[in-house]
């Protein structure tokens, strides 16, 4: 705690606080000090009890995820409640787990709208990986009715979701670039120069280009 109170950085605290992020360590010297400590779960589950943003970014970085039993990954994605947080830990520990799946279902329509972000986000990881279980146009339809009005954190997840089963899957592209048009959301989604928009029309579209390419 003492090493990464010193990496603490004013500047890096004032950027991160505007994406609601309460920490101001720089992440490549985060990951630095994750790399030297290696894997140690042990530590890990003491710094994530700290409820410091940092530590816990620490945490997940040095962690076993296949080590955490499913009601622990439940827990701690309720704790989690800055974006990048939650964000690393649903990326790098949920879909390393094998309760990933279970989780996936348990969350996919909880009542918090960031648990729920994150069973979506594990759902758009299955729209490429493992889709024969899924039902894309029941997805879709979900997707058209709620992702207009859904909190932001969900929002943004369901339109993920949207842009990946119009990118994977030419037969329900149609459908999810339509929807995209309606619905208009993150249209004007301010996106740096060289990036790629996250309104999903512009997203499904761009991806597609790059594949034929």
């Amino acid at each position: 705690m003492a090493e990464l109170a010193a990496l603490e950085d004013p500047r890096a605290r004032e950027v991160n606080e505007k994406h609601g992020d309460d920490h101001g360590v720089n992440l490549s010297k985060l990951r630095g000090l994750a790399k030297r400590l290696k894997t140690q779960q042990e530590l890990a589950c003491r710094l994530w009890e700290t409820g410091d943003t940092a530590a816990r970014l620490l945490a997940i970085l040095i962690c076993r995820p296949k080590a955490f039993e499913r009601d622990e990954l439940d827990l701690m994605v309720r704790e989690a409640r800055t974006p990048k947080v939650h964000d690393w830990l649903v990326n790098y520990v949920v879909k390393k787990n094998p309760h990933s799946d279970e989780l996936r279902l348990a969350w996919f329509a909880d009542p918090d709208p960031v648990v729920a972000s994150a069973g979506w986000a594990l759902t758009t990881e299955r729209v490429t990986k493992k889709p024969e279980s899924l039902n894309l146009a029941g997805l879709l339809d979900v997707i058209e009715a709620e992702m207009k009005d859904a909190p932001d954190r969900l929002q943004w997840a369901m339109n993920h979701c949207l842009a990946q089963i119009g990118i994977d899957h030419a037969e329900h592209r149609a459908r999810a670039l339509d929807i995209g048009e309606r619905l208009e959301v993150l249209k004007d989604y301010p996106t740096s120069p060289g990036c790629t928009s996250p309104f999903a029309p512009i997203w499904i579209t761009e991806m597609v280009r790059r594949q034929h390419a």
